[in-house]
Order: structure tokens, then sequence, then C-alpha cells
């Protein structure tokens, strides 16, 4: 090989130039717009590129008067998240919540105590010593759980009263309604009829209270999960458009791709997510795998995903595709 055709295969050249925007980011100089600086996301690359493709499908969701669902795991209520999460609902963004167990029992412990800052490398058997959990960089004292378990002994009581197999979304509406913090995601929630589902209602100090309370009070007591799946089902059915913003992974995101199906698929989807793809989990699919089950409408244009830890980016659509 002679020295031209090595340097050709360095440096090939192209005969094409790619008709797509030029690679630019915010220019920081004269007087800081904090919109320009997000729509520069849209040609900063990576996941700001991603971000601000988010926030234009969730801005679609509006402009199309979408029925918007929006899922999220509880680690989004242990974290300053859950402020973000009731503004939404608050504000009428949002028409229909998914969730797990964790958030309802974090969401109704912050009405009465917070949690508190803690940090990533504590001393483990130090906490445990002291009767603190650490979620993260966050410390919840157990404290926090006996408050909660009285506080609950007491809502089942009316809340089992005169019905003995209730549901989850009646669950949370009814507790809600007992909670007085403006920032409660269950108060919002209830106030603005935004149903909460909650399909693994059992998966917390929830399930666990429950099971104390039916052996020691009241054997009769149960929790249908399957009314809930008729109502989500029979809701999606008569939108006219449906848009989904995905927080995460688990149960809450396949709840509301799953109960999408049955009316042809999503129609704007978000995904905010940290999940891996290659293990093959749900938490990590990204959105084009739905679209091959039909849990999200083929176009790709009215959907993705945002690789990135949900406190970093979530406020930021939030502030822009909503508040703005």
């Amino acid at each position: 090989m002679d020295k031209d055709d090595s340097h050709s295969d360095v440096v090939p050249g192209s005969d094409e130039e790619p008709d797509t925007p030029d690679v630019r980011g915010y220019d920081f100089r004269g007087e800081f717009d904090f919109g320009e600086m997000l729509d520069a996301y849209g040609t900063t690359g990576f996941q700001a590129t991603q971000l601000a493709e988010a926030i234009d499908i969730a801005e679609r969701m509006q402009e199309a008067d979408a029925t918007v669902y929006l899922t999220f795991t509880s680690n989004i209520i242990s974290s300053g998240l859950r402020e973000t999460v009731a503004y939404l609902v608050r504000e009428g963004y949002v028409d229909v919540v998914i969730t797990t167990s964790g958030s309802l029992t974090e969401d109704v412990i912050k009405t009465a105590k917070p949690f508190k800052m803690g940090k990533w490398d504590a001393d483990e058997a130090s906490l445990r010593e002291r009767g603190i959990n650490r979620l993260g960089n966050l410390f919840v004292p157990s404290d926090r759980y006996v408050w909660l378990e009285e506080y609950l002994y007491d809502f089942f009581e009316d809340f089992f009263a005169e019905e003995k197999v209730r549901t989850p979304t009646s669950f949370a509406r009814e507790l809600g309604e007992t909670l007085e913090d403006e920032d409660s995601v269950l108060k919002q929630a209830a106030d603005n009829d935004v149903p909460v589902y909650c399909p693994a209602l059992t998966d917390s100090e929830v399930g666990n209270f429950l099971y104390y309370y039916r052996q020691g009070y009241d054997s009769e007591v149960g929790i249908e999960v399957l009314d809930d799946y008729d109502s989500l089902i029979e809701d999606g059915l008569l939108a006219d458009s449906t848009g989904l913003i995905a927080v995460g992974g688990g149960v809450p995101k396949h709840h509301a791709i799953m109960t999408n199906l049955f009316r042809g698929g999503a129609d704007y989807v978000v995904y905010i997510s940290t999940g891996m793809e290659g293990d093959g989990s749900l938490s990590g699919a990204p959105p084009n795998e739905a679209v091959s089950w039909g849990k999200i409408k083929e176009n790709q244009t009215n959907y993705t995903q945002v690789e990135a830890e949900a406190t970093l980016v979530f406020p930021l659509l939030v502030a822009k595709a909503f508040k703005q």
C-alpha cells in the first residue's frame, strides 16, 4: 500500500453534506435567557437534544388536548420531584397518574415529617443502629414509618367501614382527601379529580400494614385491582388521543403502555430513563420496542427517550413544556 492509499483510508472525504442543522450550543454572551438555552439543546447533541425532543412532544400533547398519563416510581416522590409532580396535577396538566405503592406512603409521610439530606457513602451499620434508612443520598428516620402505621390504621377503619373490598384508586383518592399539605400529590389528585392508579399497592409499607390490619382487626378486607384495570382501559378507549410521560420504568410505565395497546397505542410518548436496553427489561426498553407491540403508535416523530436521571432533566422538561 502506498502513501496515497493510506491517506485516503485515514481521510476519505465525502461527496454529500447532510441536510440537518449545524451542531451549536447556547451562546452565553449577553443577557441570559432560560428558554433560549433550552431551545439550543436541540442542536447541542447527545441527551440534550433528546430532552429538546421530549419538550417538543410534551408541548404537542397539550396542543392536541391529549389525555396525559404521568407514570413514575416511588423514588420520584422520595426526592424533591414530589413538588414538581404536585404542580403538574394541581395545574391540570395531567389526567391520569400511575405509580408505585411507595409513592403513596412517602407522599403521606412528607405531609407531616420531611425526608432529610444524607450522603451516598454513609456507614450503613451505624445508620441501622440509629434507626435511619438510606435512600440514595437521602435519609429517612424510621419514626416516619411508626407515624405512618398509626395514620393508616385510623384511615383503614374508615376506608373499609362500609365496603370490605376496595380498589387502589379509591384508596388513593380517599387517602388524599385526608391530607392538608398543598405539596401532596395525593391531595392534589383528590382535589382535582385525577385518578391515581397503583396496580402494585401491596409492594410497600401499605401492604405490610394491610396485612397486619387484616390479621388483627378484620379478616374480610381486601383490595381489588381488576376493576381499576377495566377503568384504565375503557377511559383510554374513549380518549381522542393520549400522551404518556414515563419517569422511570417498572410497573407504572408498562401499565400505561399496555392499557394503551387496547386503543391501538399511545399517540405521544416521552420516556425519561436510566434503564439499560441490553438486559431486555421493560424498564430499559426504548419506545421503539413498544411500537413493535402496538403499545405506541408508529410515527418516528411522536416518541423519544431521554437517557438521564430524572432529578436532572424532569424539572427542565416541566419548566419549558408546561410552566413557560
